[in-house]
């Protein structure tokens, strides 16, 4: 095998050389030896054994000319036309067999006869009468655009009861949402300062209900500007009973005309606990000192600083009231303590001071 595959590399290598046809001759001159010429004949030989060889391993495998459309050597040419020829034989028969047309099968194998088929006129004339169908769609359309209209028209109809639905839903709201509806847009007038409009807002929900919120808004602008009579105009003693902060606004309002001991009479009628209710117990200590109560202040002053001991003012007003009852050494610690927390005013802290001196002078 290793002489066939030298005598193939060899013959590639002279298909691939351009050399011209008369320089193998002139190498032909060689001493008058046999030897050179039977090597000469056998590789000849080989190579001729070698290539008819491969030519029938290639068509025994194939039954393309697969290999014949690479481009073909010099001396493969005669090699090519014949195996051409032998190729284009078997094919050629077959076709000489076949009928002329396969035309009349398909027609005598069709069911429909030949007249069935309408000729390229009559195709036209059909694609002339294409528009029919539309006219079908168009209707079609024209349907469905009376159905959507007919959607649209019950969509239009159920609206009105929607929003009949949901009138109906605001229409039950309670008397406290209502109150606390009203009072956010009393609030909203009292700020832009129309109080006139904000009291004739509030008699007319007085009307229905007793509006508690709405009577703390107005009254409490009134007596911001000084209205006091106007205030206890809508904080009536049978109203301001059952609700602390309209109680609160009642007894200052009474306060400010000068009736101290109708100011304490309504903060003492009913007492609120001091957790949410701490400045209506401040109200009522301070009132009762001014009155000379100091006993029942200082009762007051003790349960607001036992419920939160880091407001200084709360100190002094223990203080005071302890004080004037005689009770130095209390008084004392608690002026002590009162000037140990920050956030005491100024004044009031000066008063401490001058109060802690006192005392230590005896």
């Amino acid at each position: 095998m290793s002489l066939l595959n030298d005598a193939l590399r060899a013959a590639e290598q002279r298909q691939n050389r351009p050399a011209p046809p008369g320089a193998y001759a002139g190498g032909q001159h060689q001493p008058r030896n046999g030897r050179p010429l039977l090597l000469s004949v056998l590789v000849v030989a080989l190579f001729i054994a070698a290539v008819g060889g491969y030519w029938v391993f290639a068509k025994s495998f194939s039954t393309e000319p697969m290999v014949l459309e690479s481009q073909p050597s010099p001396d493969q040419t005669v090699q090519r036309d014949i195996a051409i020829v032998v190729d284009e034989q078997p094919v050629s028969a077959p076709v000489d067999v076949l009928p002329p047309a396969p035309q009349p099968e398909v027609v005598e194998s069709a069911p429909q006869p030949r007249q069935t088929v309408p000729p390229k006129p009559e195709v036209a004339e059909a694609e002339a009468r294409k528009p029919e169908p539309a006219v079908a769609s168009s209707s079609s359309v024209d349907e469905a655009a009376a159905e959507q209209e007919a959607k649209s028209s019950e969509v239009e109809e159920t609206q009105p009861q929607e929003t009949s639905t949901a009138g109906v839903k605001q229409v039950p709201q309670t008397p406290a949402a209502k109150d606390r509806s009203s009072a956010r847009e009393l609030e909203r007038l009292v700020a832009r300062g129309n109080i006139t409009d904000a009291e004739r807002g509030l008699a007319a929900l007085t009307q229905e209900q007793m509006a508690p919120r709405s009577r703390y808004v107005v009254a409490r602008a009134l007596l911001v500007e000084g209205k006091q009579d106007q205030a206890l105009g809508w904080l009536p003693e049978d109203v301001a009973t059952e609700h602390p902060k309209l109680r609160l606004l009642r007894a200052r309002a009474q306060h400010a005309n000068g009736d101290l001991a109708a100011a304490v009479d309504t903060l003492s009628a009913t007492v609120p606990p001091v957790e949410g209710h701490s400045e209506y117990r401040v109200t009522l200590a301070t009132l009762l000192q001014q009155q000379g109560m100091n006993g029942e202040a200082a009762r007051h002053w003790a349960e607001l600083i036992a419920w939160d001991d880091s407001q200084g003012p709360w100190w002094v007003g223990l203080a005071i009231s302890l004080e004037a009852q005689g009770e130095q050494v209390g008084a004392a610690r608690a002026y002590q303590q009162a000037a140990k927390l920050p956030g005491l005013p100024r004044s009031l802290a000066d008063y401490v001071q001058r109060r802690l001196q006192a005392l230590r002078a005896g």
